[in-house]
């Protein structure tokens, strides 16, 4: 069984025992998580699917750490002007490990 869940703005396709990185959660490491957001759940023809989410579906996660992406150099520069400037991001992940997917009853 698989479901499609939506969460920080993206959509993940996840099944039982994933282990996916998503946009950080206010959550402390080792607490369990549980997204509502549920497009679509089931497997197959049998599959149901949103309008927008499934009604009583629910997907729970357990947290397993939170950490940071790789730097990525915004560079800008402006020829002949002798000006440039760079800065350097690093986006705040989260770390989940789905352990169970409900269906809609």
């Amino acid at each position: 069984m698989f479901a499609v869940i939506k969460t920080g703005g993206k959509q993940y396709r996840v099944a039982a025992n994933d282990v996916l990185t998503i946009e950080k959660l206010e959550v402390t490491a080792g607490e369990t998580v549980e997204f509502t957001e549920v497009l679509v759940v089931g497997e197959g023809a049998d599959a149901a699917i949103g309008a927008p989410f499934v009604k009583g579906a629910s997907v729970k996660a357990e947290v397993v750490e939170h950490n940071r992406g790789p730097k990525v150099i915004s560079f800008k520069k402006r020829r002949r002007q002798n000006s440039k400037r760079s800065r350097g991001h690093r986006q705040h992940h989260t770390v989940v490990r789905i352990t169970d997917i409900v269906a809609a009853q």
